[in-house]
C-alpha cells in the first residue's frame, strides 16, 4: 500500500492521503474505489479488494479526516453534515480522477465502500452518472432525511451500471426502507440494479456480498 496524491479542495478532507494498492494505475485494466466506514481507515477495505484475488486491478482509497466521512446520521437533513459531506464527495471524485488519469474509463471503474462509506459511494454516483464497470453499497443507501425523494433520470442515465445494495434486514444503523428507496431510485436512473438483505445479519459484509463484487469486477477483465 502506498499513498498517492492528497484530496484536494478546501473542505475538512483536503490534504488527506489517497491510499493506492494493487495493480499499478497505468498497468491496470480497472480499478477499486473502496471508501472505508466511520471510524475506519483505507487498509480496512484494501484488505476487503485483496480478498477477490484478482490481478490487474488498481486499488484506490481515499482518507477521510479523523477517519470519518462527515460528522451526523446519513439520514440526517444535508445540511447538518456540511462541509463535510461536500469534501467527501470530492475525496471520491479525486479518486476516479486518478483511475481516469491512468487511462481506465468509467466503464472499468467500480466505486464501493461499506456503511458510512457505502452511502458515499452511492451518493457520488448517483449524481455523477456515468456507464460505471459498477457501484456496491454494502449497509448503505442514498443520503439525506426521510421523506427525501430522488429525480427520474431524465437525461442522466447510469447506463445498465450494475449496482448492488446489500444490508441486513434489522441494521441498526440502515433502515430497510432507505435500502428500497436507493435501489429504485438508481433503477430509475437506468442501472442494472441487486438488492439484497439479509436476515440478521447485523452490520456487516458477508460472503454473498463479496461473491457479487468478485463477479462484477471479473467481467471488466
Amino acid at each position: 500500500m502506498s499513498n498517492g496524491p492528497a484530496v484536494g479542495g478546501d473542505g475538512p478532507h483536503a490534504g488527506q492521503p489517497i491510499k493506492t494498492a494493487g495493480a499499478p494505475k497505468e498497468a491496470a485494466e480497472a480499478a477499486l474505489v473502496l471508501l472505508h466506514g466511520r471510524g475506519a481507515r483505507p487498509g480496512s477495505v484494501l484488505d476487503l479488494a485483496d480478498e477477490l484475488g484478482h490481478s490487474g486491478v488498481t486499488h484506490i482509497a481515499p482518507e477521510a479526516h479523523h477517519n470519518t466521512w462527515y460528522p451526523n446520521s446519513f439520514m440526517a437533513d444535508r445540511e447538518a453534515n456540511q462541509p463535510h459531506l461536500d469534501s467527501a464527495l470530492r475525496a471520491v471524485d479525486d479518486a476516479v480522477e486518478l483511475a481516469l488519469a491512468a487511462g481506465i474509463p468509467h466503464e472499468n471503474i467500480v466505486v464501493t465502500g461499506f456503511s458510512q462509506g457505502a452511502c458515499l459511494a452511492s451518493e457520488y454516483v448517483y449524481q455523477n452518472p456515468e456507464r460505471y464497470g459498477g457501484m456496491a453499497a454494502f449497509s448503505g443507501g442514498l443520503i439525506g432525511p426521510e421523506g427525501m425523494t430522488w429525480p427520474e433520470a431524465g437525461e442522466e442515465s447510469l447506463e445498465g451500471t450494475p449496482a448492488f445494495f446489500g444490508c441486513s434486514d434489522e441494521d441498526p444503523h440502515i433502515p430497510e426502507s432507505r435500502v428500497h428507496e436507493s435501489a429504485e431510485a438508481y433503477d430509475a436512473r437506468g442501472a442494472d440494479v441487486t438488492e439484497r438483505l439479509y436476515e440478521g445479519m447485523g452490520h456487516r459484509i458477508n460472503e454473498d456480498e463479496m461473491d457479487w463484487l468478485r463477479t462484477t469486477v471479473a467481467d471488466l477483465l
